[in-house]
């Protein structure tokens, strides 16, 4: 068995078997030198920036020299933070977690050495070189095997020595001995801060051993400690325990093995075939190539042949124009003859000729262009190509998440879609993680998928999440799409729909069947109304409340408005407030009332009442109204925001606040104090044509949140 853990005895610094190992904070063990070889290069560079210092502030010629080791051990005991020229603290870069771990003010004398690690790496070296003998470290020359090894002495003896060296009768024969070993460590392991004492407790926190001086007034004073008995107990009972079910898992762990195993034959037979498409793919080119190039090569050269037949053609003419060549030998010739008939009939083609050439002299051009400037491949567009030549996903396009369909609340649903190909994929793997600041690379989670969508439970409150999805058909997969980050409510979801009952104008409001949207119109029974109409405007909100009623906790809704809404009301009352808006409604245009000012003076600067039994905010004509306050400005304009597509309210009962938010975005646009004493109700008031409607996921507590909502 000692022979199958060499992995776990190997310094992650050095790759060699571990020599005298220290533990860090963060639990990994490494070699007592490759701490200093470290340590040596970290400082190096505060020791550079501080020869920088000096040099600049005295002379360009003095240099500061690397420290040496004994100097690192000196700042080790007080402590050096990089880049600075106080020394307060060792920071330590693990090789094994790759993180800077704090040594504390000790630096390295303030590490434990790990001498179980250290036990192990010296059996295991035992076993390696077992036909290697230990050696008498007493006997004279040639020494002798040893037999035994004394760990009061940290040395081996062979029998005689021992005999020698640890006498019956006396305290040396009382020593612990040991089978022959080179590992000699102290039988009780000391506190580092305090050499004298022994450590007797383990803390909790820092999850180190520590003394009892540590506890009373050390750096552990605060810190939540246990007796080393009941940590040997408990930890050894986990470790025990764990080792356990690993042994009993060994089957499976087997089969996957085997699973492995047949995975990394697999794989190396796709890569050879992949290697062999790739390669046939660019033969393929080659070829094209090839043979574009031969076809260029052979228009270039017949366009080369006919003009160089048509320039030789030429010179051969402009060399008849020559005395006694050609042309002009000929007419001389002709110029001899005396017979007039026959000179006439000769001479006549021939000054045709003539009057050619002469013309040709007085306007010379050459029979064929020497440019072959329109043979000149152009590649550009094809270089591109190549360039951009990659690898595909035989033919898989890389989905996108559609964030306007994509719904965070207690559960999330994320849709996704192929801009290029539908139904490119057979399955899909969603991959979803939470985004916290402490910790920055959090694990990701995946779910597997059969659609273009997929519902995720199980997701905190005020919270941000990344996902990101890719297809699958087969064994091939398409790339990651873009990461879209949404964020969940800031309380979990009240489900309720529209009351049918309460104070429901059926008149003026229309409620669909399923009670989870309500519009309003301005019908015949508004013309009616205003038919008595002698002088201004009078006109009532039509209100319309939620069926279920909020005594405590903290709750969170939404809804659209639809954009041609004129004028529409939206927040939380009490039942006492409702009853009163309902049984005895007011004109919204009287100068004696502003709903959203909580009180029913005149004027809206004489008070704000923070502890009003409602609240109402403005929507209408795409337009948000934040309700006015006795400091606001008295410019309306930093009060009007654009109308999100998507508006959530959130009430914290325990607070006694409401909020209203961007629920798109999770984002907060208005919040105020409210008198949540008595039940609560989400409230909606409508006036001229309007309309409300809630989000699924708010009417889930009556129609059922399915996957492929």
């Amino acid at each position: 068995t000692i022979k199958n853990i060499e992995r776990e005895l190997i310094c992650p610094s050095c790759k060699e078997l571990f020599t005298h190992p220290l533990i860090l904070p963060c639990q990994h063990s490494i070699c007592h030198k490759c701490v200093k070889e470290i340590l040596f290069f970290t400082l190096e560079d505060s020791f550079t920036d501080l020869g920088s210092e000096s040099s600049n502030q005295s002379s360009p010629r003095i240099r500061i020299h690397s420290p040496s080791l004994d100097r690192i051990d000196r700042l080790n005991r007080s402590g050096w933070k990089r880049n600075s020229l106080t020394p307060r603290t060792t920071i330590f870069p693990c090789p094994g977690c790759r993180h800077d771990v704090d040594l504390g003010e000790r630096g390295i004398n303030g590490l434990f050495r790990n001498f179980t690690l250290e036990t192990i790496v010296e059996r295991y070296r035992q076993a390696a070189r077992a036909a290697t003998a230990i050696m008498c470290d007493v006997c004279k020359p040639p020494p002798q095997e040893s037999t035994k090894s004394c760990m009061d002495c940290s040395a081996s003896y062979c029998n005689e020595c021992f005999k020698i060296y640890h006498p019956w009768g006396t305290v040396k024969a009382q020593h612990e001995y040991v089978g022959p070993t080179t590992n000699f460590r102290p039988k009780i392991l000391m506190c580092p801060e305090h050499e004298m004492e022994r450590v007797n407790m383990y803390c909790e926190i820092c999850r180190r051993p520590v003394c009892h001086l540590c506890k009373l007034g050390g750096s552990h004073a605060n810190h939540r400690v246990t007796t080393m008995s009941t940590a040997y107990k408990t930890l050894k009972e986990k470790l025990s325990k764990d080792i356990e079910y690993l042994i009993s898992k060994e089957s499976q762990v087997k089969g996957q093995i085997s699973e492995l195993g047949l995975l990394m034959k697999e794989t190396e037979c796709n890569g050879e075939r992949a290697k062999e498409e790739a390669s046939n793919n660019f033969d393929t080119l080659f070829d094209v190539l090839e043979e574009r190039r031969s076809a260029a090569l052979r228009a270039i050269e017949a366009s080369k042949n006919l003009r160089l037949e048509k320039l030789q053609t030429q010179i051969e003419e402009y060399q008849g124009l020559l005395e006694n060549n050609g042309l002009v030998g000929y007419a001389q010739e002709v110029l001899k003859e005396t017979d007039q008939s026959c000179f006439v009939q000769t001479a006549k083609q021939l000054h045709v000729r003539i009057q050619k050439a002469t013309e040709s002299l007085k306007s010379f051009r050459p029979a064929a262009q020497t440019s072959f400037e329109d043979y000149v491949v152009d590649i550009t567009k094809q270089e591109e190509v190549l360039g951009d030549l990659s690898f595909y996903s035989s033919g898989l396009d890389v989905p996108e998440i559609n964030e306007e369909r994509s719904r965070m609340y207690n559960k999330a649903l994320i849709c996704w879609e192929h801009l290029v190909k539908e139904d490119s994929a057979d399955t899909y793997i969603l991959e979803y993680r939470k985004l916290n600041r402490e910790e920055e690379n959090a694990t990701w989670q995946e779910i597997e998928a059969c659609s273009k969508s997929k519902v995720i439970s199980d997701l905190e409150n005020n919270s941000s999440y990344a996902f990101r999805v890719r297809g699958y058909k087969g064994s091939i997969c398409s790339p990651w799409s873009r990461e879209v980050i949404l964020h969940t409510p800031p309380a979990p979801v009240f489900s309720f729909l529209f009351d049918d009952k309460c104070g429901y104008n059926s008149e003026r409001l229309m409620l669909n069947p399923r009670r989870t949207s309500v519009e309003s119109r301005a019908g015949f029974p508004l013309l009616l109304g205003a038919e008595r109409i002698q002088v201004g405007c009078y006109m009532t909100l039509d209100y319309i409340i939620g069926d279920t009623g909020i005594t405590k906790g903290k709750h969170f809704w939404a809804f659209h408005v639809e954009s041609y809404s004129y004028l529409v009301k939206v927040g939380v009352a009490s039942n006492t407030k409702l009853q009163e808006w309902l049984h005895n409604p007011r004109d919204v245009t009287s100068p004696r009332y502003e709903q959203d000012s909580g009180h029913d003076s005149g004027s809206e600067d004489t008070c704000f009442d923070s502890s009003q039994p409602f609240t109402l905010i403005t929507l209408g004509m795409n337009k948000f109204f934040i309700p006015k306050a006795p400091t606001a400005p008295k410019d309306s304009a930093n009060r009007i925001l654009p109308m999100p597509s998507c508006i959530g309210i959130c009430l914290d009962c325990d607070r006694g606040k409401v909020g209203f938010y961007d629920a798109d975005h999770m984002k907060c646009l208005y919040e105020r104090q409210v008198d949540c004493s008595s039940t609560m109700y989400p409230a909606f008031a409508l006036m001229g044509s309007a309309g409300i409607h809630l989000e699924e996921a708010i009417t889930a507590k009556y129609l059922e949140y399915r996957d492929d909502m």
